[in-house]
């Protein structure tokens, strides 16, 4: 579904409410280009078809008396004495590309700003939570596969293409070692998810959840960090130019204590050019101290 909301000054915006089931954010992006494209009057047709294609991600379920593995035992993750919490709250954070060089220095290693910042990050929600020191957590990256099977996936194709790598370790590592072990662990976990073999793996595994219809609940302890920057929302033209801001509803997944979106920043605001936005989900008390720890980001205090 989609609507359109015009302001008295000329500007608008279009919100698009989808199901998971149907595409994931890449292919989202590809069909709000494409509807742009339409509504624009520049083209009769999508530059990019629509390709299903659906089979070609099918795994093979692993034999039923073999358990669904989760990437971690749930009765060793940490916990929060804020958690559970009705009072829950997002805030948006900006991190600029000056912020971003800095903590790339935490390592002699070259880093993505993806591996770094979601170190970073990770950190700071566990911090931010007072999770016991001696429980796991656990990190997991969305990992796009369209072009690692063979043959990759064709232009076009807009259901869900991704996988999770992951990432297991104390809090005591993860708050008390250096960032920058935490950052090349996260690199090397992009580095196993891109093996055919793991993808597969993974496809299989959750072709039994899916029979199985199994749910994994939130639980505070793990970080899902979903990369929206290149998702070519901000490049949708209706007419009036490229857009200039896309910010995620919080609702349903996006209201989801272990979710943290990386989003563009607002494209009118020059000081962010070469940064991103943090949007965080935590109960309110913790999201006071989650500010805290983004501004020793801003002002340059890192905990190496």
């Amino acid at each position: 579904m989609m609507q359109v909301t015009r302001f008295a000054c000329g500007g608008f915006t279009v919100g698009m409410s989808l199901s998971h089931a149907v595409c994931d954010g890449f292919g989202s992006g590809q069909f709000f280009r494409a509807v742009a494209e339409l509504a624009s009057g520049r083209h009769d047709a999508p530059t990019v078809k629509p390709v299903w294609e659906r089979d070609r991600l099918v795994g093979t379920a692993p034999p039923e008396h073999l358990a669904i593995p989760f990437p971690v035992n749930k009765s060793s993750l940490a916990s929060s004495p804020l958690l559970p919490s009705a009072d829950l709250v997002h805030g948006s954070f900006d991190v600029d590309a000056g912020s971003l060089r800095r903590l790339k220095t935490v390592s002699c290693e070259s880093l993505t700003t993806l591996e770094v910042l979601g170190a970073f990050v990770w950190r700071a929600k566990f911090r931010a939570l007072a999770m016991n020191l001696d429980g796991n957590t656990h990190f997991s990256l969305a990992i796009g596969i369209r072009s690692v099977i063979s043959p990759p996936l064709t232009d076009g194709y807009y259901g869900n293409a991704f996988i999770g790598s992951h990432v297991i370790m104390t809090g005591r590592e993860l708050c008390e070692g250096p960032l920058s072990k935490v950052a090349m662990m996260i690199k090397e976990s992009k580095r196993t998810a891109g093996n055919a073999g793991y993808v597969w793996s993974w496809l299989g595994i959750m072709e039994r959840a899916n029979q199985e219809k199994k749910k994994i609940a939130e639980n505070g302890a793990s970080l899902i960090v979903t990369d929206w920057r290149h998702l070519g929302l901000l490049e949708a033209d209706f007419g009036w130019k490229n857009s200039v801001n896309v910010v995620p509803v919080p609702w349903g997944l996006f209201g989801s204590l272990d979710i943290s979106i990386f989003l563009p920043p607002f494209r009118l605001d020059k000081s962010m050019e070469g940064g991103l936005r943090v949007l965080m989900c935590l109960p309110r008390i913790a999201m006071a101290r989650f500010e805290e720890e983004m501004e020793l980001l801003k002002q340059n205090q890192l905990d190496q």
